[in-house]
């Protein structure tokens, strides 16, 4: 990998940082004085997915990990939970990442949805056998069905305004 390609992957991977950053400061505003019926998208997921799709080199696990972990923390969730199950799932994408390249946003927005359902299903299912007595199953599922409709406005943002595509068959901009 040359000195250009790199310097470029790792200014990615920085831009990742401050995506994440951004959201969890507007996650973190006060908004509202009253608690909502319903939940929002959980967009730094959501995000960590588009990108482990079309690029898996820009998001490496300790990278993504971390900014998991991070949200956790910041949003009063149980520390390494949610981040374990989202960060299980986008190492599943990145390993399919060839065959979501080849195939129809249809396709990928079904596998991206199965493994948001499913990464919340796992995590409402732990924190019932753990007796964690704050969890709202309406509102998990709210989480993950504003998260479901939410994909593909994400993967618009990523492709269009960010220009993180799709690798194509001959890239080398591979991680070492």
């Amino acid at each position: 990998m040359n000195d250009a390609s790199s310097s470029r992957l790792w200014a990615m991977r920085g831009g990742f940082v401050l995506l994440v950053m951004v959201i969890l400061f507007f996650h973190l505003l006060p908004q509202q004085m009253v608690p909502r019926a319903w939940a929002g998208p959980e967009w730094v997921t959501l995000f960590a997915f588009a990108w482990a799709v079309r690029r898996p080199e820009l998001v490496p696990v300790l990278l993504l990990g971390g900014l998991l972990l991070l949200a956790d923390l910041l949003l009063g969730r149980p520390p390494g939970l949610w981040a374990l199950l989202a960060l299980l799932a986008a190492e599943r994408l990145k390993a399919r990442a060839q065959t979501l390249r080849d195939s129809t946003l249809a396709a990928e927005v079904l596998e991206v949805s199965l493994l948001i359902v499913g990464v919340s299903a796992a995590y409402q299912l732990v924190l019932v056998v753990m007796l964690v007595d704050d969890v709202s199953l309406s509102l998990s599922a709210s989480q993950a069905l504003t998260s479901v409709l939410a994909y593909p406005l994400v993967v618009l943002i990523t492709h269009g305004v960010m220009r993180v595509r799709k690798s194509a068959p001959g890239d080398l901009e591979t991680a070492p």
